[in-house]
């Protein structure tokens, strides 16, 4: 599969954006990023925050790759995408999959949900995401970086 047999399904929908976008998506990142580690926050919050994160690098790569993600859906198409942008492995698809749902659980219907682990893991996952995907803009698109 493809992004653009994605775009053909309506999942994404073509997207041409601007270093001026995508510093603010990696500056989003980067500010959740730091924001997850503040003390006092609840374990779901900082689960919350980070994924956001993830989220925001993930948003990144697929508006550098020229789509964005329709709305439905939204938050598990991008983190699907990831293997046709990244390439990243199904491994890490699927942990920010589990950590999409946990997030949703955690947000909409029942709070406490969230270990100290799962949010440590959270925040590893998004920073990690976030190195990944800086480097793939280099190696890419480098003009979308800022100078």
């Amino acid at each position: 599969m493809s992004l653009s047999s994605w775009a053909r399904n309506r999942w994404v929908v073509e997207h041409t954006t601007s270093p001026e976008e995508i510093a603010g998506l990696l500056g989003v990142a980067d500010r959740d990023l730091r924001d997850c580690r503040a003390k006092g926050l609840s374990d779901d919050w900082r689960l919350a925050i980070a994924y956001n994160a993830a989220l925001q690098c993930a948003v990144a790569a697929l508006s550098a790759s020229g789509y964005r993600a329709s709305r439905e859906s939204q938050h598990f198409r991008i983190i699907q995408s990831l293997s046709l942008t990244l390439g990243s492995d199904d491994k890490l698809v699927k942990q920010l999959d589990a950590f999409r749902k946990k997030r949703n659980v955690s947000d909409y219907e029942r709070a406490g949900e969230v270990s100290t682990a799962e949010a440590d893991e959270m925040a590893a996952l998004a920073n990690a995401l976030r190195q990944q995907v800086e480097e793939w803009l280099r190696q890419n698109h480098p003009g979308l970086l800022p100078k």
